[in-house]
């Protein structure tokens, strides 16, 4: 009989009549007091009526029952969660842990127990986990949900500023989509992890396009413009239309000889997103490549007219002056370059276009002295022939600015007080 009315009480709660649940396994547990199933079951059954300490009740007395009982356990952790106990839902949700490392939901409950006590680290690292146990036990939906959970616990990342001489590739995405924080993995040097978690990624949703375009940006940095390509195609195949995906597909065409089809994905980026100054950047870095020098000068003004703060584009229009050997010009935008590097103190950068400079200096060593006296000339007139506020002026730079060339100050005080006298 006892059997009967179990089977009867579970039949029920499938049926979410969960009142008629409760009341068969009343009956199962006054013949059968010592039975830890029933009464986990009627703990269930109770918990989706919302008696939750109810709940909380039946599930301790069948860990009383049963100290093994690792769903009792998971079941109680919930409980506690939901009437905020949160140390007695940690305790809990470790123990069902503890007695079976594979259990999936577990995980996934003790990252959301973490996250609500503040701990971000152990709260991504359990997401994670119970996301690849789902991924093994091809729960795809539950696995999508844990991949949710850990985009909206991914720390903000620095925002790429620069693409330097290599046109390397820059994150692409939102800065709360999780994969931004795996292009800035890449971004500083760690392509391996970037790949790892892509992949894994990947294998959870084949359909996930930004993956793939996000996939493409890192095997870009890893100078695999093959593979880039491969899944720029990919991504777009799944309908992901986005500037981005062409525009890192163009450099990456680019990188690998084909010109004109950078060419067309550049065009075809700027016809989707006509504002987009890392295109127009991008586009002048492929015609550089191609020896366009001209063009690529009149792709970094667009750059500038739509982003005069843009450090990429004066810095790669120095480089596109210096292959026409317009010195002055040349030296100009690597001084604004160094400028607004040192402002973000993106020190990688900055020191690369001190580097420039300093080229230019040793293999045009006439211009340096004749910059420095017109520089001294057109100082003097500014500050009305007091030298002494111009030293101070540059002492202040040297204090904002360290470690620039003698000739940098000058420049920049001037540059300061003609701009703000509107010259």
């Amino acid at each position: 009989m006892n059997e009967d009315f179990y089977s009867q009480g579970l039949e029920k709660a499938q049926q979410k009549d969960f009142t008629g649940a409760i009341e068969a396994f009343n009956r199962v547990l006054q013949t059968n007091p010592y039975w830890d199933e029933p009464y986990y079951r009627r703990g269930l059954a109770y918990f989706d009526t919302g008696a939750i300490h109810q709940a909380v009740s039946d599930y301790t007395k069948a860990i009383e029952l049963n100290s093994q009982y690792t769903e009792a356990y998971y079941g109680r952790a919930l409980a506690r969660l939901v009437l905020k106990n949160l140390p007695g839902a940690l305790a809990d949700v470790d123990r069902a842990i503890a007695l079976n490392r594979n259990y999936a939901a577990a995980y996934n409950l003790r990252a959301t127990i973490r996250r609500k006590q503040g701990n971000i680290h152990d709260a991504i690292a359990n997401f994670k986990q119970a996301a690849e146990l789902y991924l093994a036990q091809k729960d795809k939906e539950n696995c999508r949900r844990c991949l949710e959970n850990l985009q909206k616990l991914q720390p903000k990342a620095k925002t790429a500023v620069v693409e330097s001489q290599t046109a390397k590739p820059t994150p692409i995405l939102s800065e709360k989509d999780y994969f931004t924080q795996l292009l800035d993995k890449a971004e500083h040097g760690d392509t391996r992890q970037a790949m790892e978690d892509l992949n894994w990624v990947l294998k959870a949703d084949p359909q996930d396009a930004k993956a793939y375009c996000c996939r493409g940006v890192v095997y870009c940095k890893m100078g695999k413009y093959q593979e880039a390509i491969a899944d720029f195609n990919q991504s777009l195949r799944l309908n992901f239309q986005d500037a981005i995906v062409y525009r890192n597909r163009g450099k990456a065409r680019s990188h690998y000889g084909d010109r004109q089809g950078a060419m067309a994905d550049f065009n075809k980026a700027l016809q989707i997103q006509p504002e987009d100054v890392l295109t127009y950047v991008a586009r002048g870095n492929a015609y550089r490549l191609m020896g366009d020098h001209l063009q690529a000068i009149e792709d970094y003004d667009k750059a500038l007219e739509k982003n005069p703060d843009d450090a990429q584009a004066y810095y790669n229009r120095g480089i596109a002056y210096t292959c026409l050997e317009e010195m002055e010009l040349a030296c100009a935008d690597y001084q604004k370059a160094a400028s607004i590097f040192c402002e973000q103190e993106d020190w990688d950068n900055y020191q690369l276009v001190i580097d420039s400079l300093q080229k230019i200096n040793t293999s045009h060593p006439q211009r340096k002295k004749v910059n420095s006296k017109l520089l001294r000339q057109r100082l003097l007139r500014l500050v009305g022939g007091y030298w002494e506020i111009a030293e101070r002026l540059i002492q202040q730079a040297k204090y904002n600015y360290p470690g620039m060339a003698e000739s940098w100050y000058m420049e920049k005080v001037v540059s300061d007080l003609e701009r703000d006298r509107g010259m």
